[in-house]
This record gives structure tokens, sequence and C-alpha cells, in this order.
């Protein structure tokens, strides 16, 4: 099978596609022939190997990974075979996940318990764009936010993966109003995801708005914790999302800081940790064939065009998400 991988830390110049044997589905696996993989800041990270702090975490070498190592996560695809024990899906079922690190290639061998079936109404390439910047976006509401029905919020960067998901969610969870700060090429796309206003953000600060928003979720970054605390009422909450942190320490000194900040002001400060489930790949599904959510795709590209697609990730532009299609 071909598949994108890379043998040092790097650019996006250091990807390169291969031929390698194809997996077995073990115990309680099945066997996926992707159409399509979605990339994250996630997998740029990864590719970089920063922060440092992440790579013997994630059992990779210091200086250089220790194996040939593949990139990628979200896939959407159709099963091939599946391994002893698995009762949920059969050959031919359409899946779609997030099948942890290295999921660009052809094919991919991933849990059973961790796959959910693809939302009818959606293109592999749309499905694949779904589950970590939509499960992202739902625990940052749901579970860090604590988000009510009838609160008010305001999502920063609502035109990239994570935003423009989390300003559709909100809306899904009951919010009885929803902001979206974005740049001004966004503004149009986001206005299409239904949202009650739109800010663009260099036209406007939005944490210096009168109104103040009962819950506020960044995405984009580009403010102070402390000029947030102005965008939301006494006893609100910030979710930050993405935290970044540096090629040392990562997340670590946002999570020190917004711990260390929440003891002490009016607003609750959180830093959003993710996990991708199965139980919200189906609740995600259940909203997207009822036609709550939707997901946006920025631009698909061809295997052999990874690299490219990478850069285009690296410039934070990106009005949705990219896809690579895999489809033959």
């Amino acid at each position: 099978m071909q598949a994108i991988v890379f043998r040092r830390f790097g650019s996006p110049d250091v990807l390169e596609q291969v031929e390698l044997d194809d997996p077995v589905p073990a115990e309680g696996q099945i066997l996926v022939r992707n159409k399509a993989v979605a990339i994250n800041p996630w997998d740029d990270h990864f590719l970089r190997g920063d922060p440092y702090l992440m790579r013997p975490a994630l059992g990779l070498g210091l200086l250089r990974p220790r194996k040939l190592t593949t990139i990628g996560s979200d896939i959407a695809g159709v099963v091939e075979a599946v391994g002893s024990g698995v009762t949920r899906f059969q050959p031919g079922d359409e899946v779609y996940t997030t099948a942890g690190l290295g999921a660009m290639a052809e094919l991919v061998a991933i849990a059973e318990k961790g796959a959910s079936r693809k939302p009818a109404n959606l293109t592999f390439e749309e499905a694949a764009a779904v589950p970590m910047a939509a499960v992202t976006a739902l625990q940052a509401l749901r579970d860090s936010g604590g988000l009510r029905p009838g609160q008010s919020v305001v999502v920063n960067g609502a035109g990239g993966g994570v935003g423009s998901f989390a300003v559709q969610i909100a809306r899904a969870l009951g919010a009885s109003e929803v902001v979206g700060v974005c740049g001004t090429h966004n503004v149009e796309r986001v206005k299409s995801l239904g949202v009650d206003a739109v800010v663009d953000y260099t036209r406007e600060d939005f944490t210096r708005s009168a109104t103040r928003r009962d819950l506020l979720v960044d995405t984009a970054g580009g403010h102070s914790v402390r000029a947030y605390r102005r965008a939301i009422v006494p006893g609100g909450t910030i979710v930050i999302v993405g935290a970044g942190g540096g090629r040392i320490l990562g997340p670590v000194r946002q999570l020190v800081a917004a711990t260390i900040q929440g003891k002490f002001v009016q607003q609750r400060v959180v830093v959003a940790l993710a996990k991708v489930t199965c139980a919200d790949l189906d609740l995600l599904r259940e909203w997207i064939e009822a036609g709550k959510i939707r997901p946006l795709v920025d631009r698909t590209y061809a295997l052999a065009d990874v690299k490219d697609a990478f850069r285009r990730l690296e410039t934070r532009h990106a009005e949705g998400k990219l896809v690579i299609s895999l489809a033959k």
C-alpha cells in the first residue's frame, strides 16, 4: 500500500510517499481502506516533533523518529476486512474516525470500538474533515465550557476547522446567541453557518465590545487571558483550545497559567484537551444527518500533493479543513 511517512522531524519537505506492507487486522480490529484523510494542526506538530516534551510521551526519539513514521489521524473509508471478535462492522461498511497516529495510508487497522458509521449525507472527503475538529469543538463547549441552553457564546477563530464547528455546535446545544470572530476573507463563510453576528478582527477588537457573553471559546489566540476576560460576564468561562506554547513545553505553560488565573479571577479559565470518542462521533453523525451541522472543506489534495496541503495548513488561513483524497 502507499503511505506518507517521515524519517526525521522537520518541514513538509521531509514527507515521503512510500510503499509499505498491507496491515492485517488483529482481534477486535477492522481494516479500513481509506478514501480520505484530513490533516490537523496536531499533525503538523507531530511532523516537526514539537513541543519537545511530546516526543518521549509519544514514543518518538529525541533527535529523530525511532522508526519510519506515518503521518495523519482523521480518516473516512470502507471496511475491507475484520479481525476476530468484531461484531459491529462488516466488509463494505462506511466508517469515519480518528485512527490515532499514522493514518495517511491506503489501508489502516483500527480498533472496532473507536470507529463510527460515516454520516450518510457526506462524501468521504467531508466525513474525514469531521472527527478531531468537531469533537474538539463539542467537548470545548459542552464539557470544558459547560454550555447551557439560553447562554451566549463567542468563538474566536470561527473560520478555522475547530471554530467553524464550534459556532454550529453551540447552536445545536441551545445557545441563545452565537458570535463568530474571523478575518475578512472568512466573513461570508462564517455568516453561512448561521451565526447571529460576525466580528472581523481586522476592523474591530471583540474584547472591547460593550456586550459581554457567557462563554468564550478561543481557537485562534491573538489576545491575553486578561483581554478575553473583558469579553465575558462575571462568572463566565473562557475555554482555550489548541494552547500552543512553544517548541519546548507546548501547552504546559498555558495549562499552568490558566489554572493559576482561574483561582484569582471572577471568570473560569480552562484549557480544553479533547479525546475523540465513538459516542461523540455518533452524536455528531446524528446532527450532520439532521442538517444541524456541516463540515467546511477548504481544499482537497491528491496524496502526491500532501506537502502542499501541509504548507497551506501552516499559513493558518485555511477556510475550514484540508483533506487528502485517496479515492480511486
